[in-house]
C-alpha cells in the first residue's frame, strides 16, 4: 500500500455520498468554524496591529523622542544641553519649549488646554506639526502679534477659526492687594492643526516661544529642550547616553517610557484576545474528532476489508490523518484568504456597519483614533496558520489510532 492509496481512499470518504450526508455536514461545520476563527484571529489582531502602529506614529509624530526637563520645571542652562546632546550619534534636531496649563475662553465658551511655546524653526526639525496644519501657518507664531494655534476639537469646542480672538488665561499670577490675580491675554488664532489624535487635537496649543517665556514668567529659561532622532527605537539608548553626561542634574525621559503603560496594555489586550480567538479554531478542530469517529464507525467493514487485502496499521492511520489534514487544510485556507480580505478592508466594512445600523463602534474620543487602521503581519499570519493547522491533525490522532484497533473477524461478522 502506497501514500498516493491513503490519499485515495481519504478523498473518497470526504465525497457527499447518499449514505454519509449527516457526515458530510458535520465536516462542512468543521470547515466553516476553522475559518471563522483563523479569519477571525487574522482581521483583529491586524488591526490591533495597525491601531498599536498608528498610535505609536501618532505619538511620534506629536511628541519628542527624547525630552530633557529641569527637576524644577524649568531649564536654566538648556543651551548647555544642547550642546552635550548633539554630540550623541542618531540626533537630527532639538528644539526649546516652554509649557504649560492655561484655559481658553471665547463667546462664553470654555476649555482647558496644554500650551506650548515653540520657534517654527527648530520645532519643525522636532515635530510634524507643520504637515497636520489645516489652516493657517505655523510662522505667524514668530510675529510681533500674541497669536496661536489651536487643535482642530479644541477650535471646535471654542467655536473659532482663524482670524477669531480667544482668551488665554494661565493660573500663576500676579498678587495684588486684591488678591491673586491670573495673567489674561488676548490671542488671534492663526492655525489649526489635525493631528489625526483627539488628545492633541483636543487638548493642545502652540505659541510663540519669546511670548510663552512672558505669559508664564520663565525670563529667558525654557521648560524643556526636545530631541528628534533619525530612528525612534533609538530613544531609550539615547536617553541612557544624556543621562549619564548630564550626571543626573536634568530629568531626561524618551517617548516610549513615557506610553509604556499605554503599550504593555495594548500588547496585554493582544494576547488575550489571540487566546480567545484561538478557542474558536480550537472547537472547530475538535470537532473533527466526532466526524472521524463516526466515519470510523460507519466504514468499520471497509477498513475490515482494507486489512484483509493487507493494508497495514499505519496505512489505515494514514487515511484518517489525511482525511482530518485535509479538512482542517481546507478550512485554514478559506479562513487565511477570507481574514486577509477582511483586513485590508476593515475601513469600509466599518464604514457600511456604521450606515446600516447607525452605529459607531469606535469612537474617535474613546480609541484616539478618527480612522481604523489595519496592519497584516507575515510572522503572525504564519504562526496561526501553523497553530490552526496543527491543532486539526492534533485531532486526528485518536480517530486514527481507533481505526487502526479495528479487527477484521469482528467487523466483518456484524454485516
Amino acid at each position: 500500500m502506497y501514500r498516493p492509496f491513503s490519499l485515495f481512499v481519504s478523498l473518497r470518504y470526504l465525497r457527499v455520498q447518499r449514505r454519509n450526508r449527516f457526515i458530510s455536514v458535520i465536516s462542512l461545520i468543521s470547515i466553516l468554524g476553522i475559518a471563522i476563527g483563523v479569519a477571525a484571529l487574522i482581521t483583529v489582531l491586524s488591526v490591533m496591529n495597525g491601531f498599536d502602529h498608528e498610535l505609536r506614529k501618532r505619538i511620534v509624530g506629536m511628541t519628542a523622542e527624547v525630552t530633557v526637563t529641569g527637576f524644577g520645571g524649568s531649564l536654566s542652562d538648556w543651551r548647555r544641553v544642547a550642546h552635550q546632546a548633539h554630540r550623541i550619534p542618531g540626533v537630527t534636531g532639538m528644539a526649546p519649549v516652554v509649557t504649560g496649563q492655561a484655559m481658553l475662553a471665547s463667546d462664553g465658551n470654555l476649555s482647558g488646554a496644554r500650551i506650548v511655546g515653540i520657534e517654527p524653526g527648530p520645532e519643525a526639525r522636532v515635530l510634524d506639526l507643520t504637515k497636520k496644519l489645516i489652516a493657517g501657518r505655523l510662522v505667524s507664531l514668530m510675529g510681533p502679534h500674541w497669536d496661536i494655534v489651536l487643535g482642530r476639537d479644541l477650535a471646535y469646542t471654542l467655536g473659532v477659526t482663524v482670524g477669531n480672538h480667544v482668551v488665554l488665561m494661565v493660573p500663576e499670577g500676579l498678587v495684588t492687594p486684591a488678591g491673586l490675580v491670573p495673567r489674561v491675554r488676548r490671542f488671534r488664532v492663526s492655525g489649526i492643526f489635525d493631528a489625526g489624535d483627539y488628545a492633541f487635537d483636543n487638548g493642545l496649543a502652540f505659541i510663540g516661544l519669546k511670548k510663552a517665556q512672558r505669559l508664564f514668567g520663565l525670563g529667558t529659561h525654557v521648560s524643556a529642550l526636545e530631541l528628534h532622532l533619525d530612528h525612534m527605537l533609538l530613544a531609550p539608548s539615547v536617553a541612557r547616553t544624556l543621562v549619564n553626561r548630564l550626571h543626573g542634574n536634568d530629568y531626561v525621559s524618551d517617548w516610549i517610557s513615557q506610553n509604556r503603560s499605554l503599550f504593555q496594555a495594548i500588547a496585554t489586550e493582544k494576547r488575550v484576545m489571540f487566546l480567545i480567538l484561538l478557542l474558536i479554531v480550537a472547537v472547530a478542530a475538535f470537532n473533527i474528532i466526532s466526524t472521524l469517529v463516526m466515519v470510523v464507525n460507519e466504514k468499520a467493514a471497509d477498513i475490515a476489508i482494507l486489512r484483509t487485502l493487507g493494508a497495514s496499521p499505519g496505512t489505515i492511520v494514514r487515511i484518517f490523518i489525511l482525511q482530518g489534514a485535509l479538512i482542517g487544510l481546507l478550512g485554514t485556507a478559506v479562513g487565511l484568504g477570507l481574514g486577509i480580505l477582511l483586513a485590508q478592508n476593515v475601513q469600509p466594512v466599518m464604514q457600511f456597519i456604521r450606515e446600516i445600523f447607525h452605529v459607531n463602534l469606535f469612537p474617535t474620543k474613546v480609541y484616539f483614533i478618527n480612522r481604523l487602521p489595519s496592519r497584516l503581519e507575515g510572522r503572525q499570519i504564519l504562526e496561526i496558520t501553523l497553530i490552526a493547522f496543527g491543532l486539526t491533525v492534533l485531532s486526528t490522532l485518536y480517530p486514527a489510532w481507533r481505526a487502526s484497533r479495528v479487527r477484521p473477524i469482528e467487523a466483518l461478522r456484524h454485516e
